[in-house]
């Protein structure tokens, strides 16, 4: 049964994703490079993350919408303590990087894959078969915010409700 996370859980164990880490060879839109897995569990214990899920790569509204108030806002999610930005979707590795690469991003934000959406079917946060969008604060192993958006819109899991929860 999947169980939603809620500001004083723990951040669950065994939770993976895989991205493409940025190399300056692979920095072409087209360039595949070669997918890592980033343990999310591991990681999350040691550094305050805003974890950012969205259905898919390359959509209008998680395109124009939600994705660039986290690379707009990334500054002021810094100076609130933030270590991390990871955004997830279902789409695989190399899209999740692509799409990284087309907003100019580096490594100041992973783009990362929850391929299959298993962490998202794990707590019931899915749309079908798709990743659903929300977003997770997590403060050293503790989540700290968790919200799943109730409709099409992005209010609860947008940058200005995260910080405003920081």
């Amino acid at each position: 049964m999947a169980t939603a996370l809620k500001a004083g859980d723990d951040f669950p164990e065994g939770v993976t994703f895989t991205y493409v880490p940025y190399t300056p060879e692979n920095a072409s839109v087209t360039a595949c490079g070669i997918p890592v897995k980033y343990d999310a569990s591991k990681e999350f214990k040691n550094k305050k993350v805003v974890l950012v899920s969205v259905p898919g790569a390359f959509t209008p509204t998680c395109q124009n919408t939600h994705i660039q108030g986290y690379i707009e806002k990334l500054p002021e999610l810094k100076a609130k303590g933030v270590d991390q930005v990871i955004v997830i979707s279902y789409n695989d590795a190399w899209v999740q990087a692509a799409w990284a690469k087309a907003n100019g991003i580096k490594d100041e934000i992973i783009f990362a894959s929850d391929d299959g959406a298993p962490f998202s079917s794990s707590i019931g946060w899915t749309l079908g078969p798709r990743t659903a969008r929300y977003a997770i604060v997590v403060d050293h192993g503790k989540v700290v915010y968790a919200e799943k958006e109730p409709a099409k819109d992005v209010t609860v899991s947008g940058v200005d409700a995260v910080l405003a929860k920081l």
